[in-house]
């Protein structure tokens, strides 16, 4: 291969040039990013860079020594891809032709219908959407979290430790039930209770209020609930339109094999875009958190480089991490499937438990509350069995 383009330049985009440089390619090598930001580390957005105690400087992901000898395009979105001359169209009518392509754009926040122009209401997924929140939680104030999720509770934590009014709307009956289950769902949501924000569940937002700047939340069961700012943290959609007649299989992303290869020669994905074939599960499934992202470009460039003629190696399972009210969550492996799940360790009121999911008896999953230690144990555990 003389070029390979990585389309995407956060974590999973810089990911894959370092692998390709680490594999020995030593051809052109062109990045291309939508942010006009170099690569940076999105999960301190929601806490630390929130907060305030850690500055822009810290996010940078590439030390000053490194050396990529790649070409960066940055601030230019990539608009199409012409599949099978794997040529990648920009924004700026500029074209980038390559012999290989590594798609990695992520993914962008979801946001409620009609709030367009109203100030006040916020995602959180770049660094310019940390800004712009961070600026506003100084002034303190009410704030109203929709969607209970993880970002919406490390939101809902860091907003709490600032001094704000706290309330977290989630429309399911409890929260984190998808990924945790819900006995443990209800578990590590109890964390919002425990600290005196507001946790209102079961109820669907209506929508918002307010002329030109938000004033309530209105809720489907006819309540209004009073808010300075509103986060909006009902989760996240793949961007793949670019992608609409490549001749890729888009299915809530990149359909790809257990190795990130797509249906394209030439065509590997990775990071939030991408949805792996998990061969434990015998289904594809997009991995949105940070170890994914850092992991899976190994195995999508060695597949890219040899062309498909490698054997894919089973992924590890999933692994992510969450810091809510001076917590430590930790979460590896799937929930879903396991028909129990077991405290061995720790106590549920004290929030330090570690959890144990199970299939037929085998583990599948595992959950630590300021359990880092153990947490870590079953974690090598987990994947040495997988």
């Amino acid at each position: 291969m003389r070029t390979v383009a990585v389309v995407g330049a956060s974590l999973a985009g810089l990911s894959a040039a370092r692998s390709l440089r680490k594999q020995g390619y030593d051809g052109r090598l062109v990045v291309i990013g939508d942010e006009l930001h170099r690569p940076y580390d999105r999960p301190p957005l929601s806490k630390e860079f929130l907060a305030g105690s850690l500055a822009e400087a810290d996010l940078a992901l590439e030390p000053d020594t490194e050396d990529l000898r790649a070409q960066w395009l940055l601030g230019v979105r990539a608009v199409a891809l012409d599949g099978p001359q794997r040529a990648v169209r920009l924004a700026d009518g500029s074209e980038v032709r390559a012999d290989g392509v590594v798609i990695a754009t992520g993914a962008a926040a979801r946001t409620l219908p009609g709030t367009d122009g109203l100030a006040g209401v916020h995602t959180l997924r770049t660094l310019d959407d940390a800004r712009a929140l961070r600026d506003e939680l100084t002034l303190g104030g009410r704030l109203v979290v929709i969607g209970g999720g993880f970002i919406g509770a490390e939101v809902a934590s860091t907003a709490y430790a600032l001094g704000l009014d706290v309330t977290v709307v989630e429309a399911a009956p409890t929260p984190l039930a998808g990924p945790l289950g819900e006995t443990m769902g209800t578990i590590v949501s109890a964390l919002h209770a425990d600290h005196g924000v507001r946790l209102l569940c079961g109820v669907g937002v209506k929508g918002l209020s307010g002329e030109s700047r938000v004033d309530s939340v209105l809720l489907e069961d006819g309540r209004s609930v009073p808010a300075d700012i509103v986060v909006v943290g009902v989760g996240a959609r793949p961007c793949v339109e670019w992608l609409a007649g490549s001749g890729i299989e888009l299915d809530d992303g990149v359909k790809c094999g257990a190795d990130g290869r797509t249906g394209l020669a030439g065509v590997v994905a990775v990071g939030d875009c991408a949805s792996w074939y998990d061969p434990r599960a015998g289904l594809h499934r997009r991995v949105e958190h940070w170890t994914g992202a850092r992991e899976r470009p190994d195995a999508a460039v060695a597949a890219l480089l040899a062309g498909g003629a490698v054997e894919p190696s089973t992924p590890r399972p999933p692994y992510f991490w969450s810091d809510q009210y001076g917590v430590k969550i930790q979460f590896t492996g799937h929930a879903a499937g396991a028909d129990s799940v077991t405290i061995e360790e720790g106590a549920r009121d004290d929030r330090n438990v570690l959890a144990v999911y199970r299939r037929s008896g085998h583990p599948v999953a595992v959950l630590g509350m300021n359990q880092p230690r153990l947490f870590m144990r079953w974690r090598k555990q987990l994947a040495a069995a997988a």
